[in-house]
């Protein structure tokens, strides 16, 4: 009896203890369905960006444009006689003096003409002597009537004719005297030595097709480049000048640029080298002439022309202000009403690459959202307006 009641007692406290978690787990739910509602957050609420307004400023783009080198003078080292030749004074790309020694070609026949020559002199003034004492033997009887008259006109005659074959005999050794010294090749002018197709022992003549090698004047050199007819309408219509030349003469000085990339330290001067469209390339021939006292410049390497242009008032954009989509690129504009649209331009990069050049899509006061990237279209934004010196200052430091 005592057991049964001992278990009843348990059993009431262990209910009583449930009921008393139940009610406060319920109490709480009550408390915290009756306490401040958080609000939710608004991902979509109009965000910061910097804007730039747009205001016209000068600007200097420019064009590149291959360009072959060469030689102020390119004079062809030809033989005027025929031999082999025997010595070569000077390698390839040797840099020589006007008269210097450069090849000499063998031909004993030469030689032998100017001995032969020489001998026929002393013949012909042995002649010319027996000649002149025959007229001074003679006058004297013609004058005391001991011969004819006619001896003498006859003797005077020989005299001339022995004569004129000294003079043939002093033509035949003047002209192989100079058939000799053309087997001595010598440099016609400064310059640099080109390439040497021929070996020592090789037959040349006169007549051979290529030239036993170039001598270049490299003192200035010329930088030829071609425009086709659309550069060609643009530089007419932007560059002051009723002649191309004068045209020309408007633009910056020409920049070259080397083999390697690298700026040459001296700027050249522009001329026209055709005056004529080529039919089958549709472009037309231009120059530049680039001092090269150094001679670090060789005729017949490759260079790059460049043009620079000066724009007084063109539509600067930040090249980071723009993106690139399928071979488009694009700014993101702000409407009247701050929201965004995304617009394609048309441009010209600036000299230093930093800026692009408008030339289609925006206009002066229009703005832009500068540094930001995958914006949607009607997008509202919040606009921070940006000074635009702090961004076009760099463009005037060039």
């Amino acid at each position: 009896m005592i057991k049964g009641n001992f278990i009843l007692k348990y059993a009431m406290i262990v209910n009583a203890n449930i009921i008393n978690s139940l009610t406060l787990v319920l109490l709480s739910l009550v408390l915290f369905s009756c306490g401040p509602k958080k609000q939710p957050i608004n991902n979509n609420a109009p965000k910061d960006y910097a804007v730039l307004t747009i205001q016209p400023r000068e600007a200097t783009t420019h064009d590149d444009y291959p360009a072959t080198i060469q030689g102020e003078e390119i004079v062809e080292i030809r033989p005027m006689v025929d031999g082999y030749l025997e010595d070569i004074y000077v390698p390839e790309g040797a840099l020589v003096k006007k008269n210097q020694l450069l090849f000499k070609i063998k031909n004993p026949q030469y030689e032998q003409a100017v001995v032969t020559a020489r001998a026929a002199i002393k013949i012909a003034e042995a002649d010319v002597n027996v000649a002149k004492k025959s007229v001074e033997k003679v006058r004297p009887l013609v004058e005391k009537d001991i011969v004819s008259k006619y001896e003498l006109e006859f003797a005077q005659y020989t005299l001339q004719s022995k004569e004129a074959v000294l003079a043939q005999a002093n033509s035949t050794l003047a002209n192989a005297k100079t058939n000799l010294d053309y087997t001595i090749i010598r440099s016609p002018q400064n310059g640099v030595i080109g390439a040497i197709p021929y070996k020592i022992g090789a037959l040349v003549n006169s007549a051979t097709a290529n030239p036993l090698t170039t001598l270049s004047n490299i003192e200035n050199v010329y930088a030829y480049f071609s425009m086709n007819e659309k550069q060609l309408l643009t530089l007419s219509s932007t560059v002051a000048g009723n002649t191309m030349q004068e045209k020309l003469n408007h633009l910056p000085p020409a920049t070259l640029l080397l083999a390697d990339g690298t700026e040459y330290p001296d700027k050249g001067k522009l001329e026209t080298a055709s005056g004529l469209i080529n039919t089958e390339t549709g472009t037309a021939s231009f120059k530049a002439i680039f001092p090269n006292a150094m001679g670090i410049i060789h005729s017949g390497a490759s260079a790059t022309v460049r043009l620079n242009t000066t724009i007084l008032s063109a539509i600067l954009v930040p090249q980071s202000a723009t993106y690139e989509l399928q071979d488009k690129r694009f700014v993101y504009k702000l409407s009247d009403n701050n929201r965004v649209k995304s617009t394609a331009v048309k441009y010209t990069p600036t000299s230093d690459g930093q800026f692009m050049i408008i030339l289609d899509g925006l206009k002066k006061g229009d703005r832009i959202v500068l540094n930001s990237y995958n914006l949607q279209d009607s997008t509202l934004i919040i606009p921070k307006p940006v000074k635009a010196d702090s961004i076009y200052n760099p463009v005037h430091k060039n």
